[in-house]
């Protein structure tokens, strides 16, 4: 049953209760802290981060990795130029992990231009 006001409307209960987004912030001085949970378990909320885990779905291999830099985000652009953190936001990674992982794999050293033999020169 809802617990209602008498003008109207209903009391939230304490398991409804949400709060502030974060904001985490990219950044290289890493901050995360504690936050009290229900029961009294805890989560803890990022600040400020540099690494994430980041997956690259066609090879089906994940890795942990810098995030360089964000390049879009779909909601507000301002979030972009704050370099704000957050779920759908697109980002810029270090592709140095995926790179050792690939050449330890396939034995291709991705990235690199394959050396051309020079052109003979036609009469």
């Amino acid at each position: 049953m809802v617990s209602k006001v008498t003008i109207g409307g209903y009391i939230e209960q304490r398991y409804e209760l949400g709060r502030q987004p974060e904001n985490t912030k990219l950044s290289s001085n890493k901050t995360v802290r504690r936050v009290r949970a229900r029961g009294g378990n805890v989560k803890w909320r990022a600040l400020r981060l540099d690494t994430g885990n980041y997956s690259w779905g066609s090879e089906a291999v994940t890795r942990k990795t810098r995030i360089l830099d964000v390049v879009y985000n779909a909601s507000n652009s301002e979030l972009v130029r704050t370099q704000t953190l957050v779920k759908g936001a697109i980002v810029q990674v270090d592709a140095a992990p995926f790179k050792q992982w690939y050449l330890q794999h396939y034995g291709v050293d991705i990235g690199r231009k394959r050396r051309q033999l020079p052109r003979k020169k036609e009469k």
